[in-house]
């Protein structure tokens, strides 16, 4: 039993001792076949690091031989343009020297041409100017007579077809500008509804009407025309509000002075805006821009005026489009002959306010704003007491005569007129002293001539200011009337 196991673990023991030798031999033989394959690893790392060195050195041979050759190309260049900046500068010389040349030739010639005139006006026995001077006196004798005939001839020809030819440019505007034959009015008289609205218009002890006349600046008159309130003001805005007013209170039947002033107040902004609106608006219809924010006001302020019937916005946009073809015709400026005739009754707005007849009003508004010389002029010269100097203002004075006497645009007949020119004559006449006495420019001027040997010159100042009184307190009238008193003291004798 004991033998057997120890031949086992004999067995055993060889068995191990095999297996490490056999172990052993196996490592031995991998290290080998490692160190075999390192050795060619690094042969063949050798080999790849020689070829890229000589890759590394045939290309920087290369480019030494690429900058080279630049460098040569360069050296070339400069060396032509070194030849071509010495070829410039003996050329630059060489025209300096010509210059200097042709400045010495042409004092040469200045000296001779000047030996020249000396020697001839010795001869002639006349300086140059004189000379000159004779010249024009002969040609102008020679050609006087023909030239005078020429320009009297020109002068017949244009004579004889400027008339045809304004007609024509006239006709052609009016042809092609329609607009409404008959205007409207501005509404002065308000129709009640019943007597009980007169009675609560009036208000107890008069304190409605009295209110309404405070608040609007206008004349009430509630018993003139049965069934009917009527306005007086002249001015037409003032008017419209009381319009508006009346209107809006006899709607709303609340009349008292605390709801007049609140409805009052009311009829101001919406009048405020509506004039704001129509100066716009007839703006922008004529097709001008870049009018005053104050000028449009103004022009819109006209809607609620008339002259003798006609609607002078609606009179203004008229002549403004008829102003526009004409100027257009004659070569005129058409954007400053279109804003003068749109702004020529300006002046028309506030002639209430401002003493002056409405054209010089309405040209100094325009300055005062800041528009244009020509502009202001020609609105300033639409009547004949400032004399037009431009095409632009007589452009404006023909178009405001056609727009004026267009028929059925004006309602005043020559009875009514007339009439209104005899009155101021006859209230000139009244006073002692008096020789004659004329209503001129359309009744704005009256010029009254006196006795000499009655009225002195101190007297005649006098007159004036009782004249102008007189008219004030018996006429009612738009605008201005001047009192022009004259005296004058002739001495007459006969020599026999």
């Amino acid at each position: 039993m004991i033998e057997g196991i120890i031949a086992a673990l004999i067995g055993v023991g060889l068995g191990a001792g095999g297996t490490v030798a056999y172990s052993k031999n196996k490592v031995d033989g991998s290290k080998q076949k490692a160190d075999q394959a390192l050795a060619k690893a690094q042969e063949k790392a050798s080999q790849i690091v020689l070829k890229a060195k000589d890759e590394a050195l045939q290309l920087e041979n290369e480019r030494r031989k690429e900058l080279k050759k630049t460098e040569t190309r360069l050296l070339d260049r400069e060396t032509t343009i070194d030849k071509k900046l010495d070829d410039l500068d003996k050329r630059a010389n060489k025209l300096r020297g010509q210059e200097d040349e042709v400045e010495k030739l042409k004092d040469d010639i200045r000296d001779v041409r000047k030996k020249q005139q000396e020697k001839l006006e010795k001869i002639a026995k006349l300086s140059k100017t004189d000379a000159a001077d004779k010249l024009m006196q002969m040609t102008e004798r020679d050609i006087k007579n023909d030239m005078m005939g020429l320009v009297a001839k020109l002068q017949k020809d244009a004579m004889d077809d400027a008339e045809e030819r304004a007609q024509t440019i006239i006709l052609t505007a009016m042809e092609r500008m329609s607009s409404e034959v008959t205007a409207e009015r501005t509404v002065t008289a308000l129709k009640l509804t019943d007597d009980e609205m007169k009675g609560r218009i009036i208000g107890k002890e008069g304190r409605n009407i009295q209110s309404l006349q405070r608040a609007t600046g206008v004349d009430i008159m509630v018993d003139d025309t049965p069934g009917m309130v009527v306005l007086s003001s002249f001015d037409p805005i003032r008017r419209q509000v009381a319009r508006l007013t009346l209107e809006m209170l006899m709607k709303d039947g609340r009349i008292h002075p605390g709801r007049i002033e609140e409805v009052v107040e009311k009829a101001h902004k919406q009048i405020e805006k509506e004039t704001k609106q129509a100066g716009e608006d007839a703006a922008r219809e004529v097709g001008v821009t870049g009018i005053p924010r104050e000028m449009l006001q103004l022009l819109g302020e006209l809607k609620f005026r008339t002259s003798y019937g006609q609607n002078v916005l609606m009179h203004c946009t008229e002549m403004a489009h008829l102003s526009g073809m004409i100027a257009e015709e004659i070569g005129a400026d058409v954007r400053t002959v279109k804003i003068a005739t749109l702004l020529h009754d300006v002046g028309k707005a506030v002639t209430h306010k401002i003493e002056g007849k409405h054209h010089h009003i309405g040209g100094e508004l325009a300055r005062k704003y800041g528009m244009k010389e020509e502009v202001a002029h020609a609105i300033e010269a639409h009547h004949d007491d400032v004399e037009a100097t431009t095409p632009e203002a007589l452009c404006v004075r023909v178009v405001d005569a056609l727009s004026a006497a267009r028929p059925g645009a004006r309602n005043i007949s020559a009875e009514n007129f007339v009439e209104r020119m005899r009155d101021l004559e006859n209230i000139a006449t009244g006073f002692k002293g008096i020789d004659k006495a004329y209503a001129i420019s359309a009744g704005r001027e009256v010029r009254v001539i006196v006795k000499p040997e009655n009225i002195d010159d101190l007297s005649a100042i006098k007159l004036s200011r009782d004249i102008a009184n007189k008219i004030e307190s018996t006429m009612q009238y738009p605008g201005t009337i001047k009192v022009n008193v004259i005296r004058e003291t002739r001495a007459i004798e006969f020599a026999k």
